[in-house]
């Protein structure tokens, strides 16, 4: 890998590697644009092929955090974290004590958060040596589990999109297919009940969709065919690249909005259902709410403040929607042009030096 011709095409401001040898500590750390404020994303640990697969991971996903912060509103920019190992077998307290002397030495520049592979319990030790890390245990001022509010989040959008395309936000009557029963597509599909939605759902996992069955009268059917059922909304809540070359002709809905990332398997994806009249509820928007919620941790956690922010999903979904109609663009690419364009407004406001830079992190 050309890492600095790599850096340039999408202009990345740092890339920091990592190395500890007592503890085996071999991590990534990818800050693509601190414009709105500080770098913040996951920690996530993975045994990758090699190490330049972990760079990509570390730059793609870095790069997609900083357009989720600016489209969800937040004085973020976007970073990531991988480490290098095998999450069950790997993990030390040297190990992530380790990582947390190099996020400190960041002062500030990139905070850390749980992502695939880490947990609470490993940002409690990284909390031990750096205070620039959120989704601690509670007792640290964390929100603790981001799931009900990240669902949250992805219900406004829902609704939003309904208005969008029905004139008015009732899920009344409304057949929801839903890809996914983990904590967020659940809390998800029990919302969408509350409110007189009909669910067709399906999962890997039997038992929760015979609870979807049983508790929230859901219709059920095989993995396989969840693309393909007639409905209104179809929601992807499990893995990414579900809209892609082989399910987009089967696609037998109004809207897609689910929590799932990287819902496109590529960008033309979303072109061709901008064309055949789909819309499409951008992922790294609608699914935004467990961010929000972590965001606010950097003032001093107050849930009822945090939960105010997540509803306002629904505005800046109708924006974007806006956006896509006024200058005829597929959705996603509306979503990338308003958070291009906060970054780029905020890049001239903060032309004007100031001595005095304030910590976003408030907490004892």
């Amino acid at each position: 890998m050309a890492v600095f011709e790599t850096l340039e095409q999408y202009d990345y401001e740092q890339l920091v590697f990592c190395q500890e040898r007592t503890s085996g500590l071999k991590a990534i750390i990818a800050i693509h644009d601190t414009t709105l404020g500080p770098a913040l994303g996951g920690c996530r640990m993975w045994s990758y092929e090699n190490e330049e697969a972990a760079i990509t991971d570390a730059l793609r996903l870095a790069r997609g955090m900083t357009y989720k912060a600016a489209a969800a509103g937040l004085n973020l920019g976007g970073g990531k974290t991988v480490v290098i190992g095998n999450a069950k077998t790997d993990k030390s307290e040297a190990l992530f004590r380790a990582l947390g002397r190099y996020i400190e030495s960041l002062h500030g520049r990139y905070i850390t958060a749980e992502d695939v592979g880490t947990s609470v319990a490993d940002m409690d030790i990284i909390h031990q040596e750096t205070r620039y890390v959120t989704g601690v245990s509670k007792a640290y001022g964390s929100s603790g589990d981001p799931s009900p509010v990240t669902a949250l989040g992805v219900f406004r959008g829902i609704q939003a999109s309904v208005r969008q395309v029905y004139g008015t936000d009732s899920l009344e009557g409304k057949t929801v297919a839903i890809q996914g029963l983990g904590s967020v597509g659940y809390d998800v599909a029990a919302r969408l009940k509350a409110v007189g939605a009909n669910l067709i759902v399906t999962d890997i996992s039997e038992d929760r969709v015979k609870q979807a069955m049983s508790e929230l009268g859901a219709t059920a059917v095989a993995p396989q065919d969840i693309t393909s059922v007639s409905c209104d909304i179809f929601a992807p809540c499990a893995l990414g690249a579900v809209i892609s070359d082989e399910s987009i002709p089967h696609l037998k809905c109004q809207i897609i909005a689910g929590s799932a990332n990287n819902q496109l398997a590529e960008d033309r994806h979303g072109d061709k259902l901008h064309e055949l009249g789909i819309l499409y509820a951008p992922d790294y928007v609608i699914n935004s709410g467990g961010l929000i919620n972590v965001a606010d941790e950097l003032e001093g956690y107050q849930a009822e403040r945090a939960q105010k922010k997540v509803e306002n999903i629904y505005d800046i979904m109708l924006a974007i929607y806006r956006i896509s109609k006024e200058r005829n663009i597929p959705t996603y690419a509306a979503a990338n042009h308003m958070a291009e364009a906060r970054i780029s407004a905020m890049q001239q406001v903060r032309s004007t030096f100031l001595p005095v830079s304030r910590s976003l992190i408030h907490r004892d």
